[in-house]
């Protein structure tokens, strides 16, 4: 009984990331540490409630101008068959909530087409533990100092 009431507001969600590099790796391992880009999987909430406002926030500038090529053409070709305002606002709440579920792939195409590489992934219970996780790992494949 008091196993399960310690229980209580604990949480089994697992949250996972894939780590990104810059184009041009950073000299030092310490700014190279601090280069790289760690991307949320998952439904992103402020995407769906506010999807070019996420983009802009996120500097998405090839999805902005898609999304809003997208929405003015389907709410345009909505509006010009004469649908009821009552189905373009569920177009719009379609058009958000595949902005949300494809979040983490919007923003790792705009890297990668920046030129930067998936390095990694990494999953664990939040964002420090699974940053821990990482960089265990990446520390030891860094080659040390004066060391050939």
């Amino acid at each position: 009984m008091l196993f399960t009431l310690s229980r209580i507001g604990a949480s089994n969600r697992v949250v996972a990331y894939t780590v990104h590099e810059p184009p041009v790796p950073k000299q030092s391992p310490q700014d190279q540490a601090e280069a790289l880009v760690f991307v949320r999987d998952g439904f992103n909430w402020f995407a769906f409630f506010l999807a070019p406002i996420w983009m802009l926030v996120n500097r998405l500038w090839v999805a902005l101008i898609a999304y809003l090529v997208i929405a003015a053409g389907l709410f345009g070709t909505l509006a010009a068959i004469g649908i009821a305002p009552e189905w373009v606002g569920l177009a719009s709440i379609a058009l958000n909530l595949l902005v949300a579920l494809e979040a983490d792939s919007i923003q790792r195409w705009t890297l990668e087409l920046r030129g930067w590489q998936m390095i990694g992934s990494v999953s664990g219970a939040n964002m420090r533990e699974c940053e821990r996780r990482f960089f265990e790992g990446w520390v030891r494949r860094q080659p040390v100092a004066g060391v050939e």
